[in-house]
């Protein structure tokens, strides 16, 4: 048992969700209480204790859209590499790279990829894997870096008929290993879905495939949805319907599937995506990166959409990520009140509730019962800090690299900025050493 305290608690739990002088007790994977450092320490003297130092006591963070195998990119130049468009953007560089990497290069970027979110308070991944270079085993080596790393992951393989027939096969059959894996091993920190690319480079045939396996393992599709119009002209050529028609009527959609990006979608596509209870995720500074536009994120929200918060592998830090999603929209509609309340409440409330939906015990709240994922971050407020004003303090004071302790499932994995379950040194070693031999074997 654990007992974390001497800080300012942020619960996220509406009945209770400030405590000025507060202790969270964790027992196992659980919070066993909630409630001020002195009462804590008072009803459970023998707990192990760990020091906030004043700073503030959160929820670990999730992040609902994440590509784990892009972190070797940082910094890399690639030869002849010169977009003008988002297709070149997949093609020159994203395609190049997947195609290149071996299972050594997914399983230490997935060491790297762990290890940075521990570092920034995210206890919680869904990622959405690609690398066609070896796709068999991929998901496993993933699945062995986050057992390692000790976080909670959701894992799938980005299905695309891009490469042919084998590979397509290939990344299919991937997908249905791992959640027969997951199925066997019954690993509370694990979970899979079946991952897609996108609808332009997915065919009837293989749709089908992907539909009738998540069906199988009762589990939903990760599918990047609408995020350039190239997407859209093709399924609208091609098919004769935009991409969530073409997705509904393959049987894609559900409570369980994560529906990406969705920036070129139009009303009746939002009716949809809400009639089946389908879950969007937003990624707003990838959408500004790759000059894609930005989703009409207000007018989803205000119809109701489960709607999350993502990074689509250009950070692990979520909190950079609220801050760009707090002034995105207010720069896109010209409206400085867009994005106060939409943007926490995707991180601080939804994306827990669409990660709850395969994974308990409840996440994203500090309250007895609930999972055991805390993080303290070093900051001490200049202004006070009431339970009225805690999102613009968030927002405007704190980001990933305020985390100086991450606890997932009870287990403390970085202590005062520490980390306590990898060695930081070696990863990162490994991880220059594993990178440099892929840039070589990109530009070769």
């Amino acid at each position: 048992m654990i007992l974390i305290g001497n800080g300012r608690v942020i619960t996220r739990d509406d009945t209770n969700p400030f405590i000025e002088d507060g202790a969270v007790v964790c027992d196992g994977a659980v919070i066993k209480a909630v409630g001020t450092t002195a009462e804590m320490k008072a009803k459970y003297p023998d707990a192990e204790f760990v020091d906030a130092h004043h700073g503030t006591i959160m929820p670990g963070l999730i992040n609902m859209h994440n590509h784990i195998y892009s972190a070797f990119a940082r910094g890399m130049a690639v030869n002849g590499y010169n977009p003008k468009n988002f297709l070149d953007i997949l093609d020159g560089l994203w395609w190049r790279m997947d195609r290149t990497m071996n299972l050594e290069d997914t399983y230490w970027s997935g060491k790297a990829t762990y290890l940075d979110c521990i570092k920034n308070g995210v206890t919680t991944i869904f990622d959405h894997h690609a690398s066609f270079g070896a796709v068999e085993g991929s998901l496993s080596e993933l699945s062995r870096a986050a057992t390692e790393s000790g976080i909670r992951t959701c894992l799938c393989y980005e299905v695309s008929d891009r490469d042919g027939d084998a590979k397509s096969k290939a990344s299919v059959d991937e997908n249905e290993a791992f959640l027969k894996q997951c199925a066997e091993s019954k690993n509370p920190l694990q979970a899979g879905m079946v991952g897609m690319h996108a609808s332009f480079t997915i065919g009837d045939k293989t749709m089908e495939r992907c539909a009738r396996i998540a069906h199988d393992y009762k589990t939903g599709c990760h599918i990047h949805v609408a995020e350039g119009m190239s997407d859209v002209t093709d399924c609208l050529s091609k098919y004769g319907k935009r991409i969530v028609e073409r997705l509904h009527d393959m049987d894609i959609l559900g409570s369980k599937t994560l529906a990406v990006h969705c920036v070129h979608i139009n009303h009746e596509e939002i009716a949809i995506l809400k009639e089946t209870d389908t879950m969007v995720v937003h990624n707003p500074e990838s959408n500004m990166g790759n000059a894609i536009g930005c989703g009409d994120v207000p007018a989803m929200f205000k119809a109701g959409l489960m709607l999350g918060l993502g990074t689509d592998g250009y950070t692990n830090d979520m909190l950079e990520s609220y801050k760009v999603g707090n002034i995105i929209h207010k720069h896109n509609t010209g409206d400085p009140n867009e994005g106060w309340a939409e943007i926490p409440v995707m991180l601080f409330k939804n994306n827990a509730k669409m990660a709850n939906r395969f994974f308990g015990p409840e996440l994203g709240v500090l309250k007895a019962g609930a999972a055991a994922d805390v993080i303290v971050t070093d900051y001490i407020p200049l202004t006070p800090l009431t339970k009225d004003n805690i999102d613009g303090h968030v927002v405007f004071g704190m980001n990933g690299r305020s985390v100086v302790t991450t606890v997932c499932a009870g287990k403390i994995l970085m202590r005062d900025r520490v980390c306590t379950e990898i060695d930081e040194e070696a990863v990162l070693a490994k991880s220059r050493e594993q990178a440099a031999d892929l840039w070589r074997r990109i530009n070769k």
